[in-house]
């Protein structure tokens, strides 16, 4: 498919579960000839380039990868979540702008001119520069359509009482927003958070925000595949499933180096024996030391061989000498979605994050949950309760998961035909949908071919 009279910007919000699905969808739109430009911090781009030193592909002459300011001086300063924010949403916009008057200008090379704008919805002031300038517009949505459709019903919520208009729940109740959808518990709205109302705040606005910008977007691409949800186009308007975005054994957008010994160690494990437990690039920082050791003496318990993906400062020195010699791997970073796809994987402890979850369901692993914040405790809904695809760990009385639950909840993981049975199922449904004359694919080639004129 040609797309020679089309040049698309996507712009991507500097963390790891932004910048891997766009940057995956860049190499999509690429591999059908599509120029594409895309947008990232300068500290995002140079952390990239020390995770993924050589960006090789056969058709890398029809990207390019710029990188702007962030605003903030040092790596401390970025680790502050709402620092990071305010300043991208102060700084970036500027220099966007500028690039497409740049690319734009009269008297340039045709083949310059951004003709579509991409955008992360968290930089939903790109739509806003895209609509000014007369460009093409598409918002990139990086979770669940659930948590899209919580966004897009705030009025309506508001008018039945179910939240104040500061989002906070009036009540503890489950709402059913689609036949196809887990009911959702208002305490699990991703913008609630009792604990931090000015968070709260800066989360509720961005929902109420995300409805301004829908009507502004030609289109709404997703990473999801129809079939997960054939209701969805009822009630999220402009909506395109081109999902489930894999990088097909081409390491794409890593923030951080993956460690590729664990492969060869996967290697030497019996098929379906080994336990793989990832929680996100954020989603341990907050756990404390005690629900940590329960997690490592879990973990020991089982008897399994595990591989597990760990960047936090609470892990201790010598660990792994605590578990029988063999045990387990501990690595900072991995290949995930070749983990998951390897014969010895048994099944995914997981956060829940969106991502994830895709990469789970594409490889066929039933998973066990563990959400931590925002649309995760959503996202395992869909997979215990909605697919049927895992079980969700409980904490005890004192909010912490003991090590004797991770152990009985493998266990029954395990042993059930069912999940496995649906995980297979879903598995086919997702590698149908990205195959040519699949859902997903024609919804990127009818994408691609409306951005062409």
């Amino acid at each position: 498919m040609g797309g020679a009279n089309a040049h698309v910007l996507l712009v991507s919000y500097p963390a790891q579960g932004h910048v891997a699905p766009i940057m995956k969808l860049s190499q999509r739109l690429v591999h059908h000839e599509v120029k594409v430009t895309f947008v990232i911090t300068e500290a995002t781009h140079a952390r990239m380039k020390n995770a993924l030193p050589e960006l090789g592909h056969e058709k890398q002459h029809l990207m390019r990868l710029v990188s702007v300011p962030d605003g903030l001086e040092s790596e401390e300063d970025r680790k502050d979540e709402r620092k990071l924010a305010e300043s991208v949403a102060k700084v970036m916009p500027g220099h966007v702008e500028d690039l497409i008057k740049k690319a734009n200008q009269l008297g340039g090379d045709d083949d310059d001119q951004i003709t579509c704008v991409i955008a992360d919805a968290i930089l939903m002031w790109a739509l806003g520069i895209a609509e000014k300038m007369g460009l093409k517009r598409a918002m990139f949505w990086t979770t669940g359509p659930g948590v899209l459709a919580s966004s897009l019903y705030i009025q309506k919520f508001i008018e039945e009482g179910v939240v104040d208009t500061n989002g906070t729940p009036r009540k503890n109740e489950k709402v059913q927003l689609s036949p196809n959808l887990p009911a959702l518990s208002t305490a699990d709205f991703f913008w609630n958070c009792p604990q931090n109302l000015d968070d709260q705040k800066i989360m509720f606005n961005y929902a109420i925000a995300i409805q301004q910008k829908i009507k502004v977007s030609n289109w709404l691409l997703c990473n999801w595949f129809h079939e997960l949800d054939p209701s969805a186009p009822d009630f999220i308007p402009n909506m395109l499933p081109i999902g489930p975005l894999l990088a097909n054994d081409r390491p794409v957008g890593n923030l951080y180096r993956e460690d590729l010994t664990c492969l060869s160690w996967l290697n030497k494990q019996p098929a379906g024996s080994v336990i793989y437990v990832a929680f996100g690039s954020t989603s341990l920082v907050s756990i404390s030391q005690h629900q940590f050791d329960e997690l490592a003496l879990g973990l020991e318990l089982i008897g399994r061989p595990f591989l597990w993906v760990n960047k936090s400062d609470l892990i201790t020195k010598g660990i792994n000498s605590k578990f029988p010699d063999g045990l387990g791997k501990i690595v900072q970073w991995a290949p995930q979605e070749k983990v998951l796809a390897h014969p010895s994987v048994a099944c995914f402890l997981t956060h829940c994050g969106w991502n994830s979850t895709m990469e789970g369901l594409s490889s066929g692993v039933p998973f066990l949950c563990w959400p931590h914040f925002g649309d995760q405790l959503y996202v395992q809904s869909c997979i215990c309760d909605v697919w049927k695809v895992g079980l969700p760990l409980k904490p005890d009385d004192n909010g912490i998961i003991a090590r004797d639950e991770f152990k009985s909840k493998i266990d029954e993981l395990l042993s059930d035909d069912g999940i496995r049975a649906n995980s297979l199922k879903l598995k086919n449904m997702a590698i149908e949908s990205v195959r040519k004359g699949g859902s997903s694919s024609k919804n990127l080639e009818d994408f691609i071919e409306q951005i062409k004129h």
